[in-house]
């Protein structure tokens, strides 16, 4: 990388951002990565997962050419995937070893914002206790390459006399799966089931100290998404500002070519390099190269995806108007997006309505992008 700032253009900048994502043309385009699902999630750590089918297909898009959502569902079944509530008190797909790393960041965190929320509900320390004694016992009676679903767990907890009712039992699964006790794992069928966490809780301390694995993370996170700043990392993590900082300098100070700044628009973001190992690829750089100077195209994204979610600030990506597209009501529910050379301009749906158009785009996009968003819309492969 080059040892001083590199200026970028905004439409640079986000055609960069889209290649750190792995977000690629529907044909793969020359040089696509040639990742496994778990390539994919490995390199991008953690990847925003309350939505099942939909991160699913955030993990698909990302990966080799030809590869399906089973292929996906088969990394979870094989346990190179697994799903849990690592920060921000929400789900995301990750790998075994980063779902300890991160909760050993986030989980005492997430469990004190939790706490008025257990207490309303009347589920206190000794309900928690009974109820993660009845899950342990059922979780070790199942089957190696099995597991519990969500209603079998919340039928033997009744058995028990543990509360459930309303949405008790979720915020049970949810604070167990903070502590280490529980994940999502394999599927059977189109449902996930819940196996018992290796380790024993977030409380053990990871192959890492915590402030390596927070300069880990924070040099993935700069390569799968940068450009980006550190107060989107804070917030990706859920992690106050003050400590994310210090990582951020420390690994900068320590590997002088793992982070680089880049400027756009007079703001400096960091881009970085991902480290060695499966999945890993040579930093993109921030460079004036005719990647970064051709249009992308349009790109299709699933719902809930990081290319949105990755960031507290999204603006270089998407205006006020193409939010209120994408996310059109107070209940978080963040739809499919369109984005031309990077920047978001409508929604679109897998298996629109009867007389619902499968895309909407915002005023003023010509009748050419139109028709190249209904024929990305008509190759999407990934159901």
């Amino acid at each position: 990388m080059p040892s001083g700032p590199t200026e970028l253009s905004p439409a640079a900048a986000r055609r960069l951002r889209l290649r750190t994502q792995g977000l690629t043309l529907p044909d793969g385009g020359a040089g696509t990565p040639d990742r496994s699902p778990a390539d994919v999630v490995r390199r991008m750590v953690a990847l925003q997962g309350q939505d099942l089918p939909a991160v699913l297909r955030a993990i698909a898009v990302r990966s080799r050419q030809g590869t399906t959502l089973d292929d996906v569902r088969a990394a979870f079944d094989a346990g190179e995937l697994v799903r849990g509530w690592t920060q921000r008190g929400t789900l995301f797909a990750t790998t075994p070893g980063d779902l300890t790393a991160l909760l050993s960041l986030t989980g005492a965190r997430m469990l004190r914002a939790g706490r008025k929320t257990r207490e309303a509900e009347g589920l206190d320390d000794d309900v928690v206790a009974r109820a993660e004694a009845v899950a342990l016992e059922a979780l070790r009676a199942s089957p190696a390459d099995g597991g519990i679903s969500r209603t079998a767990m919340v039928d033997l907890w009744q058995q028990a006399g543990v509360p459930i009712e309303g949405q008790r039992g979720y915020h049970l699964i949810a604070t167990l799966g903070v502590q280490g006790v529980l994940h999502w794992g394999p599927f059977a069928g189109a449902q996930q089931l819940m196996v018992e966490s290796p380790g024993g809780g977030f409380g053990d301390v990871p192959a890492e100290e915590p402030d390596t694995v927070l300069r880990r993370i924070a040099r993935s996170y700069f390569a799968s998404r940068g450009p980006a700043t550190t107060e989107d990392l804070a917030w990706w993590l859920g992690l106050p500002k003050v400590p994310v900082r210090t990582a951020v300098a420390e690994l900068r100070a320590e590997r002088q070519e793992a982070v680089a700044e880049v400027v756009v628009d007079g703001k400096v973001l960091l881009v970085g390099q991902a480290p060695g190992g499966p999945g890993a690829d040579p930093a993109p750089g921030p460079g004036t190269g005719t990647d970064l100077a051709e249009p992308s195209g349009v790109v299709l994204a699933p719902g809930f995806d990081e290319i949105v979610l990755g960031y507290q600030d999204r603006g270089l990506v998407a205006d006020a108007e193409a939010m209120r597209t994408v996310v059109p009501f107070v209940n978080g529910i963040f739809r499919p997006a369109v984005l031309l050379d990077g920047r978001v301009v409508g929604t679109w749906r897998r298996a629109p309505k009867s007389g619902e158009a499968p895309f909407e785009l915002v005023p003023g996009i010509q009748a050419d992008t139109r028709a190249a968003v209904e024929a990305a819309v008509a190759a999407w492969h990934l159901g």
